[in-house]
C-alpha cells in the first residue's frame, strides 16, 4: 500500500501528542492500580501478583489504544507512526539505494528522495533540528543534482514499499 505524504500542523501534532502521552500513562497507572488491587483481594497481596496487575494494564492500554488508533482525532499520530514505520524500513536498504544513485537508478533517486524529505518532514513535526552532517548534507545535494538531471522533480509525493524489492538490505 503506498504511502503519500501528508501536511500537518506542528504544533497541533505536538499538542495531541503531549495530550495522547499523558493520556496513555495515566491510564497505564490506573488500570495497573486496579488490576494489582484486585489480584490483592482475590488472591492476597505479593510482589508478582503486582506485577501481573501492571502487565495487565499494560495490555488493557495498549488494547484501548488499538481501538481508539483509527479515530479521525488521531489523524496526525497515525500519519507520523506510518511515516517513522516507512523511513525504517528505508533506512534498512540505504547502502543499496546510495549505490543506485550512483548508478543513476531512478528508482533508487525516488528512494532517497523519500527518505530526506520524510526525515525532514519527521524533524519538524517534532521540532527538532534535521542531523545536518557534512555527509548527510553532501548526499542531498548530490540527490538533488542527480534528479534534476535525470529530469525528476526534486521532491516525491510519497513512497511504495514494493519499490524496495528491486534492492537488497544491507
Amino acid at each position: 500500500m503506498p504511502f503519500r505524504f501528508e501536511n500537518h500542523d506542528p504544533e497541533t501534532y505536538r499538542r495531541k501528542g503531549r495530550l495522547i502521552s499523558l493520556a496513555m500513562a495515566g491510564q497505564l497507572v490506573v488500570f495497573g492500580l486496579v488490576f494489582s488491587q484486585l489480584l490483592a483481594v482475590a488472591f492476597g497481596g505479593g510482589f508478582w501478583l503486582n506485577a501481573l496487575g501492571v502487565l495487565l494494564g499494560l495490555l488493557a492500554t495498549s488494547l484501548v489504544f488499538a481501538v481508539l488508533r483509527e479515530r479521525p482525532w488521531m489523524a496526525e499520530m497515525r500519519y507520523v507512526w506510518q511515516l517513522k514505520h516507512h523511513l525504517s524500513r528505508v533506512s534498512a536498504y540505504l547502502p543499496a539505494l546510495r549505490r543506485g544513485m550512483v548508478e543513476d537508478n531512478d528508482t533508487a533517486l525516488d528512494l532517497l528522495a523519500f527518505y530526506h524529505q520524510g526525515m525532514a518532514q519527521l524533524a519538524d513535526l517534532n521540532d527538532r533540528t534535521l542531523d545536518d552532517d557534512a555527509e548527510l548534507l553532501a548526499e542531498r545535494q548530490t540527490l538533488k543534482i542527480a534528479r534534476r538531471e535525470r529530469g525528476l522533480p526534486e521532491r516525491v509525493e510519497g513512497f511504495d514499499p514494493e519499490d524496495l524489492r528491486a534492492f537488497k538490505k544491507a
